[in-house]
């Protein structure tokens, strides 16, 4: 009769034997009280997301989920920090923040563009996977048919004496987007002053890079419009555009003088005001000063 050694490890049974069985990191998870998941599969009104947007290790989560938010939406849908305040309790400034961490990571692209009214916007594009250096999908423009040249009538006696061309003005050493927009918002402040100086768009347009060039001497926005508005005449203004282009080219300000090195303080850059996205010097991202005040 042989002898029955207690302490020999029993036969390892077949992890195939028909029943199921939770894998040991389950069954660890299990023990330890972590996620498990129940998924169903979606065959519609989904996005599909990355893991590596999901589990981003330097986004907040609230640039997370914004960035899932923002990759759910239709094309054309706002997204703009006002609009998304309201849609979501976060607030203005929290939501700010978010949107400047996506575009550091490469998940958004924002430029300023200006349109054919001469309008500057912004255009935001989502990317889903970052450094990627593909294009979103746009209609690709109809080329332009010949057409037979009609003859020209002749001159008659009611018409109209061509428009003539407004003076130049001088050009900015660096037009950025952001001084441009400034520049713009000068233009366009100018008739709460005087009515009468009212500009079509395509005035503000020969006349933006004008404004851009004073603004790069150093010159604040508001000093910009007091010399425009200052001393007009009191007969009616036939062309407020070219009186505007003449004052920007004869009064253009000298450039400030050099800076030397040891004041390193040198001008702040060009931020997006939290709450009117409206461009504005700072050392930092926040809010301009009107919307303080509004505050």
């Amino acid at each position: 009769m042989g002898t029955q050694h207690t302490s020999a490890r029993p036969h390892a049974q077949s992890r195939n034997d028909g029943k199921n069985r939770p894998s040991r990191r389950a069954g660890a998870a299990t023990r330890r009280g972590g996620v498990t998941h129940d998924n169903a599969r979606h065959t519609t009104r989904f996005t599909v997301i990355g893991n590596h947007l999901a589990q981003h290790a330097e986004l907040s989560l609230t640039a997370i989920g914004l960035a899932a938010h923002i990759q759910s939406l239709p094309s054309g849908a706002a997204i703009d920090i006002r609009s998304l305040a309201a849609r979501f309790p976060e607030g203005t400034t929290r939501i700010a923040g978010a949107l400047r961490e996506l575009e550091a990571h490469g998940y958004l692209r924002r430029t300023r563009e200006r349109t054919k009214d001469g309008l500057i916007v912004t255009r935001t594009v989502s990317c889903n996977q970052p450094g990627r250096t593909g294009v979103p999908d746009e209609p690709k423009p109809k080329r332009p048919t010949q057409r037979e040249k009609k003859p020209k009538r002749p001159a008659r006696r009611d018409d109209k004496p061509p428009r003539r061309a407004l003076p130049t003005v001088p050009q900015p050493a660096y037009p950025a987007p952001d001084l441009l927009a400034t520049a713009l918002g000068v233009l366009s402040g100018l008739r709460r002053t005087d009515p009468r100086l009212l500009i079509s768009a395509t005035d503000a347009e020969h006349l933006v890079p004008g404004v851009a060039a004073w603004l790069e001497r150093d010159l604040t926005p508001e000093a910009v419009h007091n010399a425009l508005t200052a001393g007009l005449p009191q007969e009616p203004l036939h062309r407020p555009a070219a009186l505007l282009a003449h004052r920007l080219a004869a009064q253009l300000p000298p450039l400030p003088p050099f800076r030397t090195p040891e004041n390193p303080a040198a001008r702040h850059p060009l931020q997006n005001c939290d709450t009117c996205d409206r461009a504005y010097r700072a050392p930092e991202p926040g809010t301009c000063g009107a919307c303080r005040s509004a505050s």
